[in-house]
């Protein structure tokens, strides 16, 4: 079965295991484990940062990030389909008590424009006073779509100017990063605060990173241990990080040169692709348009042999490239993904294993 539902599929390679199997551990909630500690140090200059905090997932970091740049009722401006706005449960609001205004795009990159106009009258005593301003590089629900540095700066400033904070959902920055050829601190030191996940294209089993200033780093580490986030020998794991940080950021372009091997092939072969959506290790695929619904879509893929997940768009697939994802296995899912859509049968059962776009 060829899997390109989600980069977090990846599995420990065997260098990051032995890499977990030696690490020097300690109690990382009383901040005495040597190897958390330096990832931390690590990712805190990797994103352009005074400080990180090691957490479990991502998502406990945006809404860590959300808690200390906010007060309950403020609002958050954030593009209608990134991940804090769809895939966090409502986080936002459960946790920080905060109103979300989303604000509609093609790809996932907002412009100045947008953010001017959201902005909500700083002396309305009847609205929201707007506070936040989230973006997300790459951004998922746009197909992995890259910030150009530019763009990204124009927007930062546009906030700035309306005295917004500015939080960046940088889980798969580093796909950004490589991609763009822009280091990852150029992006991370406009934000006040920045979350990295390393257990999406990095190939961690788990972990993540918030990063921010030495000043709400305190905050952010007390909140880590609220949320239930603090760990005991999380070394182990944590490991796991610093392996990857040496060892899977340059290999990221090897997953965007399969998404692009992907979709030409695809293309080639009638599918409804577009190759210049492609600039990471996303593919969409619009099985709409060929009178598909998703969930049958799904189950004809998983017949031929490959596995692909929902997009946030409606009647469209994605595939996602990764770590364990080759050269051979992308010239494999092209004929059999072709094969899949094209043909007249009908799948056996529908809605298999409900995929969910991480």
């Amino acid at each position: 079965m060829i899997d390109l539902r989600s980069d977090t599929l990846t599995q420990p390679t065997p260098g990051m295991r032995r890499a977990m199997a030696e690490a020097v551990v300690g109690d990382e909630q009383k901040r005495e484990d040597p190897t958390v500690i330096a990832l931390e140090e690590r990712a805190a200059e990797l994103l352009g940062q005074e400080e990180a905090v090691y957490l479990p997932t991502a998502t406990m970091g945006n809404q860590i990030a959300l808690r200390l740049l906010t007060e309950p009722g403020d609002e958050l401006l954030v593009e209608a389909r990134a991940h804090i706005y769809r895939y966090e449960l409502g986080g936002p609001a459960v946790h920080a008590g905060l109103a979300l205004k989303p604000l509609a795009t093609e790809d996932g990159r907002l412009t100045p424009e947008q953010v001017r106009a959201a902005v909500n009258p700083p002396r309305d005593l009847h609205m929201a006073p707007t506070r936040v301003l989230a973006l997300e590089n790459t951004h998922n629900g746009g197909g992995g779509r890259v910030w150009a540095l530019d763009r990204y700066r124009a927007v930062v400033a546009e906030a700035r100017g309306h005295g917004l904070a500015v939080h960046l959902d940088g889980a798969r920055l580093l796909n950004a990063s490589v991609a763009a050829g822009v280091r990852a601190a150029e992006y991370g030191r406009e934000a006040d605060t920045v979350t990295l996940c390393l257990s999406k294209g990095l190939g961690c089993p788990l972990g993540a990173l918030v990063a921010t200033s030495r000043e709400l780093a305190p905050k952010a580490r007390r909140l880590k241990h609220l949320f239930g986030g603090a760990m005991r020998q999380a070394g182990i794991v944590a490991a796991a990080g610093l392996y990857a940080l040496d060892h899977h950021v340059d290999r990221l372009a090897d997953d965007h040169a399969n998404a692009r091997r992907l979709v030409e092939g695809l293309a080639e072969a009638g599918m409804p692709v577009d190759p210049a959506q492609v600039e990471s290790n996303f593919v969409l695929l619009d099985v709409g348009s060929l009178g598909l619904d998703p969930d049958g879509a799904v189950a004809r893929l998983r017949a031929e042999g490959v596995l692909l997940s929902f997009a946030s768009k409606p009647g469209v697939l994605r595939a996602v490239t990764h770590l364990d994802v080759s050269e051979a296995d992308v010239d494999a899912a092209v004929p059999a993904i072709a094969r899949a859509l094209s043909g007249r049968e009908a799948p056996v059962a529908v809605g298999l294993d409900a995929p969910t776009p991480y």
